[in-house]
């Protein structure tokens, strides 16, 4: 997936997210992305984030560490 496009539905998660208490909005950030997105998704997001791709919204970027981890297969 495109680089940019991939921020833009990150961001647009957030910004749902983004009415709700902190840790709520967080927690469905993490949850949502966990759920709805295919593993190829999440490992560009992984990646994205260790290179320090620029654009992502905090609460992408906080929820990261408990979005469902991508099985690496041989």
């Amino acid at each position: 997936m495109a680089p940019d496009k991939l921020v833009y539905m990150a961001n647009q998660i957030a910004t749902f997210f983004k009415s709700k208490p902190h840790d709520e909005g967080v927690a469905g950030v993490a949850g949502h992305i966990s759920d709805f997105w295919d593993p190829r998704m999440r490992k560009q997001l992984f990646d994205m984030i260790a290179d320090g791709h620029d654009g992502f919204e905090p609460l992408v970027l906080e929820a990261a560490p408990s979005i469902r981890k991508v099985k690496e297969t041989a």
